[in-house]
């Protein structure tokens, strides 16, 4: 049985939703979960379910990262942080991998320090995923972890992020294409045109520029970006979702017929938010760090939890780290 840490003090809402998402995952996923934070809050929130059959274990941690904290500041300072015990637990084999709603920043850095980072990664990426109109989710690497990047770095989140779409998602052969202002090679900023030939030398399926309306297109199935450019196209497309979900249904609901037609449209309307809802991919997986790290919203519902657990036991199971690892040591290496 797969287990992972879920660092319970580390969302908005902590411990409420990490205490119900593991519950439902250990229930409905076959998995083992210790959660990780203090012990009496925790305790607490399970009792108002029923827990007694399911592979749950607490496991005391007298700090916890806010959001407010400096991520550098508060990883050194709080060494008994929820957050840095379920680390702990995956570089010591407790846990196969971790999940956290906490301070990214934070998250990312406790990964690395205490983890360790899968040899030949420079750093590690994180790995956002899309829905497209085809049906097919997409993968954008990086959407925050590195705002700088090099042109050998974005090399690097293409090779990570083809294994990911390939052992997770189960894209045979993924299209890999790198995000710039325009399909034409000479375009794009300094960066972009430098990482192209190195993209193109990879034994990858590398199709070259892709715009940001192809993220949604279903043309491509990794997208390959800098950690700001991807953090931008994450919100920018978080807040258009929530802008198209909350006008069409006030304009639904704004007359005699429009409500009539909402009442007809309820069931297609319930099917489009919950294609569009970020609960249903759980979270975003750090690549090339050693174990399994997963990070979610701080806003993670149970929901949400849930399918991070999901995720990260995936992530485990398919060994893609490891994978990462081997790619890396037998062809990339040298070139990157």
């Amino acid at each position: 049985m797969t287990t992972i840490a879920v660092d319970a003090m580390g969302g908005d809402h902590a411990p409420k939703p990490e205490v119900e998402g593991a519950i439902r995952a250990a229930r409905n996923l076959g998995v083992r979960v210790i959660l990780v934070g203090r012990e009496d809050l925790v305790r607490r929130e399970l009792e108002q379910h029923e827990h007694d059959s399911l592979a749950i274990e607490v496991r005391h941690a007298s700090e916890h990262i806010t959001m407010n904290d400096s991520a550098a500041r508060s990883v050194r300072s709080k060494r008994d942080s929820s957050l840095r015990v379920s680390s702990r637990l995956v570089r010591e084999g407790c846990a196969q991998g971790f999940v956290s709603a906490g301070n990214t920043g934070a998250v990312m850095a406790t990964a690395k320090m205490v983890q360790g980072v899968v040899l030949g990664v420079d750093r590690p990426a994180l790995s956002g995923v899309f829905p497209t109109v085809t049906g097919l989710p997409v993968v954008l690497v990086d959407v925050g972890a590195n705002v700088d990047c090099s042109p050998r770095m974005l090399a690097q989140f293409a090779v990570m992020g083809e294994i990911y779409s390939h052992m997770i998602l189960h894209r045979d052969n993924p299209r890999v294409g790198l995000l710039s202002i325009g399909e034409e090679e000479h375009k794009g900023n300094e960066m972009t045109r430098a990482a192209t030939p190195l993209l193109k030398s990879l034994p990858i399926n590398f199709i070259g520029n892709v715009e940001g309306r192809d993220i949604y297109s279903g043309k491509v199935d990794v997208v390959v970006c800098d950690g700001f450019i991807g953090n931008v196209a994450l919100k920018v497309s978080e807040g258009l979702v929530d802008m198209i979900k909350n006008t069409l249904q006030e304009s639904l609901e704004s007359t005699i017929t429009g409500k009539l037609g909402y009442v007809l449209a309820k069931p297609a309307f319930t099917d489009f938010k919950r294609r569009l809802d970020y609960s249903e991919y759980g979270g975003a997986p750090l690549l090339g760090v050693r174990g399994g790290c997963i990070i979610c919203h701080g806003r993670s519902n149970a929901n949400a939890i849930k399918n991070a657990i999901r995720v990260a036991s995936e992530f485990s199971g398919g060994k893609v780290n490891q994978r990462i690892e081997d790619e890396f040591r037998r062809w990339m290496t040298e070139k990157l």
